[in-house]
């Protein structure tokens, strides 16, 4: 078992633990995973046609620049295409949607996304200089909306996809009104 030494801190004591951020309270709606399957499955479709045009192309041909072996296994590719790709279209929403969480409080607003890597965004309400919602065909099918918060800093801006339109819409307004607020009282 290992064990890790705190320096000491001026007082004399060691120095506390740092604490752990909790998750954000809220998920986004779960119409999003259906939004994010319909967006890789399109994507991955497309990937997966293309792929197939060049393993009929390699198939098909009497070119001299394939090589033998890859001319008897060209329809291989085109499979383990197809199969990552269903893969991402079934796995990865689910796994995002249980990763993808937000919350808004008094002064912060609080996100978490990720998929191996973990990435919190505390973004202060008295910095946020524009928000907006926007959707697009897909959301707007299934009644969606994206939440985006904007900083000075780019790093320091946000980002909630998968929100209800509504909901998106009333955060959009709660949160301009207040940063607004807020810049008023700092001068």
């Amino acid at each position: 078992m290992t064990s890790v030494r705190r320096a000491p801190q001026p007082g004399g004591g060691p120095l506390p633990r740092p604490s752990r951020l909790r998750p954000p309270a809220h998920q986004v709606s779960p119409r999003a995973m259906a939004q994010w399957a319909i967006e890789y499955l399109l994507l991955w479709g497309l990937i997966f046609g293309l792929s197939w045009g060049v393993a009929a192309w390699i198939d098909g041909s009497d070119w001299k620049g394939v090589p033998g072996w890859l001319s008897g296994r060209a329809w291989w590719f085109v499979v383990a295409i197809g199969v990552v790709g269903l893969l991402m279209g079934t796995v990865a929403p689910v796994w995002r949607y249980r990763v993808h969480r937000w919350e808004v409080s008094a002064d912060v607003v609080y996100t978490r996304t990720g998929w191996f890597s973990r990435e919190w965004l505390l973004v202060p309400v008295s910095r946020i200089q524009t928000v907006d919602t926007g959707q697009g065909w897909i959301e707007r099918i299934l009644g969606l909306a994206t939440l985006k918060v904007n900083t000075a800093s780019h790093t320091g801006s946000s980002e909630v996809a998968g929100l209800p339109v509504a909901l998106a819409t009333r955060m959009a307004e709660d949160l301009a009104h207040r940063a607004h607020d807020l810049r008023d009282d700092a001068t």
